[in-house]
């Protein structure tokens, strides 16, 4: 994975109020991953409230409040679908949620932060390319990540309509490489709110966006 993969998953939760902890700063790819490897971010949430909801499967900006804190994988296989077939064939999609991997979770997160009390929910998510858009395969799709103990997908296609719709063009992401290349592509009318690889001039509202990103 790299460095600018990881970046547009840290720069969303951070975006959106999280802290961040990347588990490690190297690559491993000679050798089989042990369980401290296949963790990509822990995520918290300072301003978790209990007492929420659960948040829902397709993770949007509007769900994050509902999650206390998180283990991230990325997965950035961006030109891939995850049909069926590819996550019945891939198990190192899951690694990150082998048992070897989630009894170490709890030293991960300071048992005296906010919401990290003992016996605190670990939301797993995992971040994808894209889900089949038509049926049975989109469904049996969802079903085979559920099985496998995943609990909330997010696409890079929503991280990047929510990141794009926060930047300001007037202002200067020094402290963000990623951030920065956004601005500038936004500033020279590149990419445009909302309309992240949609046709020109059609300009959806977020309500759209989020529909079509569900279909």
């Amino acid at each position: 994975m790299s460095a600018i993969d990881e970046g547009i998953v840290r720069e969303y939760f951070e975006q959106n109020g999280f802290f961040v902890r990347q588990a490690r700063k190297y690559s491993v790819t000679a050798r089989k991953k042990t369980g401290e490897e296949e963790i990509d971010l822990l995520v918290s949430n300072p301003a978790w409230l209990r007492g929420g909801r659960e948040p829902d499967f397709f993770l949007f900006a509007s769900e994050l409040p509902f999650i206390q804190r998180a283990v991230v994988s990325v997965k950035p296989w961006h030109t891939n679908v995850f049909t069926p077939n590819i996550l019945k064939s891939s198990p190192e999609i899951f690694g990150f949620l082998e048992q070897n991997v989630l009894k170490q979770l709890p030293r991960f997160f300071e048992a005296d932060a906010p919401g990290n009390e003992v016996g605190a929910r670990v939301t797993k998510i995992l971040v994808l390319p894209a889900l089949p858009t038509a049926e049975p395969f989109r469904s049996q799709s969802v079903a085979l990540l559920k099985e496998r103990g995943v609990d909330a997908i997010i696409s890079f296609r929503a991280m990047l309509t929510d990141l794009i719709d926060k930047i300001e063009s007037n202002q200067n992401y020094s402290k963000s490489d990623t951030l920065q290349v956004m601005r500038i592509l936004k500033n020279y009318d590149l990419i445009k709110d909302t309309q992240l690889e949609l046709p020109v001039g059609r300009e959806p509202t977020a309500r759209k966006l989020r529909a079509e990103i569900l279909k």
